[in-house]
């Protein structure tokens, strides 16, 4: 059944996958934002330009608009998600809300993380985390008041085509320069902790397969990858890709903040506690949903639209590990002769 579904964002990682395969089962796409960004949309794609935070501009653009289902990508708080339903709520079959497993209280208490189980931030003390938490018990309120058809995804840790999210220092196209040139690559703690990641072409299909089903309606899903790895797991596959076995220097959570706080917050914040996720509630309301891209099918795209758009390193986070790398060299130095 061919259905007109607005995408607000269109331009993200996740989000121009979407776009791509609701195009691909002949939906009528639509797609909101401010226009800023360079990447090309298909013909078949209607942009509306405008800005959310333009609160009338917004409101006035969608008062004669009818959308089967409307799909927030950058909904990134309460207020967002408020002023989404205010505008578009009442001209749409289904609301999609993009959220992040980001909301969940740290450490997990369930490993593998269930819904159930888990408990939303309620404390700032990770602002991100924190707006998006707050953004789904405000719409768990809605559904509860007004019955509506809403679907909250929470994606985890997502790499695609378009990333600026990829390593410890999201250094990004540097992991691979540095592997190449056999530089030491930092990685928190003792490399071993646990992770799902996923790639945006199968959280795309998550948020697909959810446009129109029934069984998603008025629930919320954490959607991963259920290959596990752990965080050194990731620099060794990019090393096997490449054919160059990297280096690897393990530096405490505790010290890289004392480093640079700014630069390591997502760590201390998230990423230093095990991101283990059952996925189980999304199979069983989307049987057909299957995340097929392994970590070398992931890494492969990525280091091939590296080297096609000619990626640069960036030069302060290449000094910062250069600094860091020098300085676990001295304190093993040192803790030989203790």
């Amino acid at each position: 059944m061919v259905m007109k579904v607005l995408v607000i964002g269109g331009t993200g990682v996740i989000s121009r996958e979407i776009v791509k395969q609701l195009l691909h089962l002949q939906h009528e796409v639509t797609v909101f934002n401010r226009g800023q960004n360079s990447l090309l949309l298909s013909r078949d794609v209607e942009q509306i330009v405008g800005d959310r935070y333009h609160l009338d501009q917004f409101r006035n653009q969608f008062v004669d608009r009818k959308f089967d289902v409307v799909i927030d990508m950058i909904a990134f708080s309460k207020e967002d998600a408020e002023e989404t339903i205010r505008v578009v709520g009442s001209r749409a079959n289904q609301l999609i809300f993009c959220s992040s497993v980001a909301a969940y209280e740290r450490p997990l208490r369930s490993l593998p993380a269930v819904e159930a189980s888990e408990k939303l931030l309620d404390k700032p003390t990770f602002l991100y985390g924190f707006q998006k938490a707050e953004m789904e018990r405000y719409l768990q309120k809605e559904i509860e008041m007004k019955q509506l058809a809403v679907t909250i995804l929470r994606p985890s840790l997502t790499f695609g085509i378009g990333s600026e999210n990829i390593g410890v220092l999201r250094q990004n196209y540097g992991i691979v320069d540095r592997i190449r040139k056999g530089k030491s690559l930092v990685v928190f703690g003792d490399g071993t902790n646990s992770w799902n990641f996923t790639f945006a072409n199968d959280m795309a299909r998550a948020f697909v397969a959810s446009v129109g089903n029934p069984n998603t309606y008025k629930e919320a899903y954490h959607v991963t990858n259920s290959e596990l790895h752990n965080w050194d797991d990731l620099y060794l596959e990019f090393g096997r890709i490449l054919g160059i076995e990297p280096h690897i220097v393990h530096i405490p959570t505790e010290f890289l903040m004392v480093a640079k706080s700014e630069l390591f917050s997502h760590i201390n914040d998230e990423k230093k506690y095990p991101g283990v996720f059952d996925s189980s509630k999304f199979h069983r309301a989307v049987p057909e949903f299957h995340a097929t891209t392994s970590l070398h099918q992931g890494l492969s795209s990525i280091i091939e639209w590296y080297e096609e758009e000619q990626h640069g390193v960036d030069p302060v986070k290449d000094m910062i590990e250069d600094h860091l790398v020098a300085l676990h060299r001295e304190w093993s130095r040192q803790l030989r002769t203790f």
